[in-house]
């Protein structure tokens, strides 16, 4: 799925949307308990309660280093306006073990959807341990061992991963309309998550420790939400946001029968791949002239329209070079490339489709001769199995937080029953506000140049547009070679980590 809100369920979520079904056990799945009149008590959940949290001494290695440290599992209560009990949030944490640092920061980490855990950036690009997806071959029945994480920022910061409502074993209390209205729109989204990060701080004697947030994909689009809610209405101050692969600008997705910034925000990434399978190395300098070309001449080349020939003829040669497709399926599409044609279009000779989230992570597509795509993301395909095992292993029996219930690693059903009607929301407002809020917080956009379901272009042209606000150096995007989970690659991992290092000021 390439865009947030896209029509069909199974293009729901955006990070990662295409996910098995039914996440929240609903009020009419429960049994129902009669009341003293004899009918039933259609509200109320009968679940098994939670187990007090669980933790565990681990160690890990990094940068020469060797760190010890607590990881911990557990459950946060949202709470009603009444003080009920609605839902129970999951969190992992891992803390440095040792004398308190009243300097030691704690970063807070979300990743997207609507619909997933924070198991990916936790066991894939940010955690004490990792466990291998997201690269050109990797398949579900890959091992699901945990090892040292080269990329993890624990000997830098203490880091806690939370799993919204619906997600991991997060689950909600109340029916199944209540849990929509509470938990699966933008709004309350960000003010019971921004709660969760309040409570644990407090629950921890955390609230002194420099703070930071840090989301992947949709959880990209929650970061300056939530820093700017808990800066303006909770009271926490914020020192640092860092983005990974996000979504900032559903508008730039709006009629792309009309607007050309569909195209723009795609061409660049289409030509990073295109490099790639020419064996070229990218960088922000082999980069420039498609960038140059996106922003100048192609832009005005959109606005002519179709009923120009010679701008539609410019279109058709330029978009074939830079992206490396037949010439005659260009010229069929105006030079207007949409992303699922593209992706069916690059390894269609070849019986392979190619994955929205980088077009050079292929599979074989068990249906070649269909007119439409009938098969989920190659890439989504292989990641639910190794990391939910992962994850589910290292609850249960690394930690001991013995639960019952399913780990819901991507859930169609949050992104299926999340709000319409919001899709022109954005957080590059925020996003803004925060940044003019407190001169000293610092922001880091990160992105892989060939992912296609949040491009990087975007981050680009939003960073373009925000007013120079106190020291222009503090909000940064880099961007390195991969794709929406560029960290897979261990050389793009190593450059992260060390961008995201100088936002703490660890060097």
């Amino acid at each position: 799925m390439s865009k947030i809100f896209a029509a069909a369920t199974a293009a729901v979520a955006l990070f990662f949307g295409l996910a098995a079904e039914a996440p929240v056990a609903w009020a009419d799945d429960a049994p129902a308990k009669a009341g003293a009149n004899g009918s039933e008590d259609k509200d109320k959940i009968d679940l098994p309660p939670f187990p007090e949290a669980a933790s565990v001494k681990q160690v890990t290695h990094v940068a020469g280093k060797t760190l010890n440290y607590t990881a911990t599992v557990g459950a946060l209560p949202v709470r009603d306006e009444k003080g009920k009990k609605i839902a129970e949030v999951v969190v992992t944490s891992y803390v440095l073990d040792g004398p308190r640092d009243s300097n030691r920061p704690v970063t807070f980490a979300f990743n997207g959807g609507p619909g997933a855990a924070s198991v990916y950036l936790n066991l894939g690009a940010i955690g004490p341990k990792r466990v291998q997806f997201g690269a050109q071959g990797d398949g579900p029945s890959d091992p699901a061992v945990l090892v040292d994480n080269p990329g993890t920022w624990m000997d830098f910061t203490d880091m806690v991963f939370i799993d919204p409502v619906g997600t991991g074993f997060s689950r909600s209390l109340v029916d199944k309309d209540e849990t929509k209205k509470r938990f699966y729109s933008i709004k309350p989204d960000i003010e019971y998550l921004s709660r969760i990060v309040y409570d644990w701080l407090l629950k921890n004697g955390r609230m002194a420790s420099p703070k930071y947030v840090t989301g992947e994909s949709y959880g990209g689009f929650r970061a300056p939400k939530i820093t700017y809610f808990l800066q303006t209405q909770l009271g926490v101050g914020v020192n640092g946001i860092v983005m990974v692969s996000p979504y900032l600008e559903p508008i730039m997705d709006q009629a792309p029968d009309f607007s050309p910034m569909n195209w723009v925000t795609t061409l660049p990434s289409m030509a990073a791949a295109n490099y790639e399978r020419q064996g070229k190395t990218l960088s922000p300098a082999l980069m420039k002239d498609v960038e140059d070309y996106t922003r100048g001449e192609f832009t005005t080349d959109l606005l002519k329209g179709r009923r120009d020939a010679s701008a539609v003829g410019r279109l058709v040669e330029k978009v074939t070079a830079y992206t490396g497709l037949n010439h005659e399926f260009v010229a069929r599409s105006g030079g207007r490339i949409e992303i699922g044609a593209f992706l069916r279009e690059l390894y269609r000779d070849t019986g392979r489709i190619a994955s929205v989230y980088d077009s050079n992570v292929t599979q074989e597509d068990p249906f070649p001769w269909s007119p439409h795509d009938r098969r989920n993301d190659p890439i989504l395909d292989a990641i639910i199995a190794p990391t939910t095992s992962a994850m589910v292993d290292f609850d249960t029996r690394v930690v001991g937080w013995k639960v019952d219930g399913r780990f819901n690693a991507l859930s169609y059903d949050v992104g299926g029953n999340w709000e319409r009607g919001v899709e022109l929301t954005d957080a590059s407002s925020d996003l803004r506000q925060a940044i003019a809020a407190d001169p000293k917080m610092k922001v880091l956009i990160a992105h892989g140049y060939d992912d296609l379901s949040c491009p990087y272009f975007v981050s680009r042209l939003v960073i373009d547009q925000i007013p120079i606000l106190g020291d222009p150096g503090r909000v940064k995007l880099s961007i390195y070679p991969g794709g929406h989970m560029f960290y897979s690659r261990s050389a793009s991992e190593a450059a992260f980590r060390n961008d995201v290092m100088q936002v703490f000021g660890a060097h």
